[in-house]
């Protein structure tokens, strides 16, 4: 069985006229699940997270930076990218509470496997910066969690957003129990994601050049994403599911369909299967183009539900 978590308060975080991390996002994502293939999807309501969970990827510090920030009206401009209103802080309590009860459910076998549609997103966020549209990083805290509260050892983070994942590769630089594996076009923004940034030998930057689709994402999978998660072995494996690559989508220059989601998650759920008892976590990114968004949820979601 295939979980998927939603809110109402993920479209309450407002972002302004003509920014593209809009509400409109999880309208396309609900009309994607609405089909026919996804009535035996099992949903639920996505709990409020737990500031403990949050304070083991970021600090106190940041945490009330963004609280402090937070309008009681209108929408505050953290940076050039990343606009907050007033209910967008507890989206994002949201957002972490959804990812960290996905983990709970794959644990516990409630859940073959998880889907988390939530926004804001967050694997831009840092440890102590709140940026890319992104103010705590789910997947990083749901990471954590699976390691003090279920006790596992090894967490895989596979990220496949068309930017990269500066936060979660801030927050587990040094940290070799998580591996953090990125494809996504190089240079583009935030600026990291050299194949040279290896932390302590687990961060695999895999980038990919503007104008690549199909052949060079599936070989960049195959060729460096499936051999470093099978020499990893995690104990669980997190998909920061980002779909910005997509051919559609205006904030960047790749070229990927909804078939090389669908592809990649089915890479994934083989690693899962076979180390980590099927643990799959997948948590909603980018992904801009609404059309797009739609296309390449459906065939996410299906192929979760396949196994």
């Amino acid at each position: 069985m295939t979980r998927l978590y939603n809110h109402p308060i993920f479209a309450e975080h407002l972002t302004g006229p003509g920014h593209p991390e809009r509400p409109e996002r999880m309208a396309a994502v609900a009309a994607a699940l609405e089909a026919e293939p996804f009535q035996d999807l099992d949903r639920a309501l996505a709990p409020e997270g737990q500031l403990e969970a949050i304070y083991r990827c970021h600090s106190v510090g940041h945490v009330a930076k963004i609280a402090r920030a937070t309008p009681t009206e209108g929408l505050v401009r953290i940076d050039g990218d990343t606009v907050i209103s007033p209910k967008s802080f507890t989206a994002a309590l949201h957002g972490v509470g959804a990812a960290c009860a996905g983990v709970d459910d794959v644990v516990s076998g409630e859940a073959a496997n998880v889907f988390v549609a939530a926004r804001p997103p967050g694997h831009h966020a840092e440890r102590e910066t709140a940026m890319g549209f992104c103010l705590f990083n789910q997947a990083a805290v749901a990471a954590r969690h699976a390691q003090a509260v279920h006790g596992l050892e090894r967490v895989a983070i596979v990220d496949w957003d068309v930017h990269h994942g500066n936060g979660t590769q801030d927050i587990f630089w040094s940290d070799p129990s998580v591996l953090y594996v990125s494809t996504h076009q190089w240079p583009l923004y935030p600026g990291t994601g050299a194949p040279e940034e290896t932390g302590a030998g687990n961060i695999v930057n895999v980038p990919l050049r503007e104008g690549d689709g199909t052949d060079e994402f599936r070989e960049a999978f195959s060729a460096k994403v499936m051999p470093a998660l099978h020499a990893f072995a995690p104990d669980l494996v997190i998909i920061s599911a980002g779909f910005d690559a997509h051919h559609r989508d205006p904030l960047a220059g790749l070229n990927l369909i909804e078939a090389d989601f669908d592809w990649a998650t089915g890479q994934l759920l083989e690693v899962a299967g076979r180390f980590a008892g099927n643990r799959l976590v997948s948590i909603l990114e980018g992904g801009y183009d609404l059309k797009g968004l739609q296309q390449s949820v459906a065939a996410h979601v299906q192929r979760l539900m396949i196994g």
